[in-house]
């Protein structure tokens, strides 16, 4: 019913938009030409046909909402895409104003997330107060049923609601005040008596005959039945399950991050870069001069850094020390009163401005302007096994500013409990990343200012 209800209301945001994108193209309240109404009869019928493939009508309950929004953006911009190549195929497209096709296109990209949006907040609110509830019922109880029953009652907006549980070894009658039911005759009267709509399996993979023998009870029932192993020790990250070949596959070690989800974040990479780059272009001139002037050696400090999937870059900064030599696979971090650190350098270490050139890596896509700040490769070598997850945080574009940054985690790491928090915050940033997360650490980045007790 929902997914019907779906479908009308894009078609009529299709049309909405088409007569908006007139109204403002005429300066005036007017209804659509014969060409007009033509295209937007066929794009409406590739709505019907497009939107599906993109999953836009599956259950977005508990999922985020951004993905919907991309989804259905991009789902729109081919639909009016294709409109526009039947228009040049039937050679009609004089007969059709570019501008309106334009007006069309942005108007209902931003009709389509605006309702799109408003229905997903809305139902979410309805779940928070208990409507429009999925029934769950567990098979397997603690530690890994008592851990799922937390995360629903975490997340009430998701519309899952534990109730009961069922485990046929399990003492108490209860789990985290849920009844715990041990007969499976039980859970079969619950299940066609309609009481539960979603079967959650909490199993182990070796137990596949306890996952068959559930299958088969129910495999006539109509009831989701979901297996959601135990794979929390494994991975770092969110454990999605992808089509790999036409076969289901959890990622266990990948990126959180999906190609289409990042769109976003790029395009604001460069044209952000772009945007510094020439806006700082004479304080980046003076501070050049500056460092030229102060002490003998080049304008910047370059240096080996890991990049995404461990794609090896030169990370430019001003240089802030004199020229001196390291031994061989060893770093020296810059201390509190160093004395290989020049008066300038002082200054911009102090500031931040030396990390300024970085923006250039950002602009040639090394970097992203908010991710896990990379590290020299000697302290990869070293941290990599004393810190747990420390190499995941090269599974996405290392970043100008991050969310261990703007959390306090800035400058020497002379403790490994130091690295520790900086690492943690980094997976939680990986973990939870949305383009509004990268837009918060940016401002709090500009807020909070660029210097730092840490920098030195």
């Amino acid at each position: 019913m929902l997914s019907v209800l779906s479908r009308m209301i894009d078609i009529a945001v299709v049309a909405l938009g088409a007569l908006l994108a007139a109204s403002i193209h005429a300066q005036n309240l007017v209804w659509l030409d014969d060409m007009q109404s033509t295209l937007l009869a066929f794009n409406c019928v590739l709505v019907i046909m497009t939107f599906p493939s993109f999953r836009i009508y599956r259950s977005w309950r508990g999922k985020p909402v951004y993905d919907l929004l991309w989804r259905v953006t991009l789902a729109w911009l081919i639909v009016e895409g294709a409109g526009v190549l039947l228009t040049f195929s039937l050679h009609r497209s004089d007969l059709l104003s570019r501008l309106w096709l334009l007006y069309w296109g942005v108007i209902t990209s931003a009709l389509l997330m605006i309702s799109k949006a408003v229905v997903h907040a809305v139902l979410k609110s309805l779940r928070r107060e208990g409507f429009n509830q999925k029934a769950v019922a567990i098979v397997g109880a603690a530690p890994y049923g008592q851990f799922l029953i937390e995360q629903m009652r975490s997340r009430p907006e998701a519309g899952f609601s534990p109730v009961c549980v069922f485990d046929e070894t399990f003492a108490s009658a209860e789990l985290a005040g849920v009844p715990v039911k041990r007969d499976l005759a039980d859970l079969t009267l619950l299940v066609r008596g309609r009481a539960i709509r979603e079967l959650w399996l909490a199993l182990p993979i070796a137990q596949e005959s306890k996952i068959h023998q559930i299958v088969t009870e129910f495999r006539h029932d109509f009831v989701n039945i979901r297996f959601i192993p135990d794979v929390r020790s494994l991975s770092f990250f969110n454990h999605a399950v992808v089509d790999l070949l036409g076969v289901p596959a959890i990622n266990l070690a990948a990126s959180p991050i999906t190609d289409l989800s990042v769109l976003p974040k790029r395009v604001f990479d460069r044209v952000f870069a772009a945007g510094v780059l020439l806006a700082l272009a004479p304080l980046m001139i003076t501070l050049a001069v500056a460092v030229k002037v102060s002490s003998r050696g080049p304008v910047f400090f370059k240096q080996k850094r890991k990049g995404i999937d461990g794609h090896e870059f030169e990370i430019y900064k001003f240089r802030s020390m004199k020229v001196h030599v390291e031994t061989p696979g060893h770093v020296t971090q810059a201390k509190k009163g160093d004395k290989r650190v020049t008066r300038v350098g002082a200054f911009l270490r102090r500031t931040s401005l030396d990390e300024l050139p970085q923006f250039i890596n950002v602009l040639k896509g090394e970097m992203s302007v908010v991710g896990p700040r990379p590290h020299a490769l000697e302290h990869d070598n070293i941290y990599k096994d004393l810190v747990k997850g420390y190499m995941f945080r090269y599974r996405i574009k290392p970043g100008i500013t991050g969310w261990a940054q703007v959390n306090g985690f800035r400058g020497e790491t002379d403790r490994i409990e130091k690295m520790m928090g900086r690492v943690k915050l980094d997976l939680y940033y990986m973990q939870h990343w949305t383009f509004g997360l990268d837009m918060k650490i940016v401002a709090m980045t500009l807020w909070k200012g660029f210097a730092g007790a840490n920098a030195y």
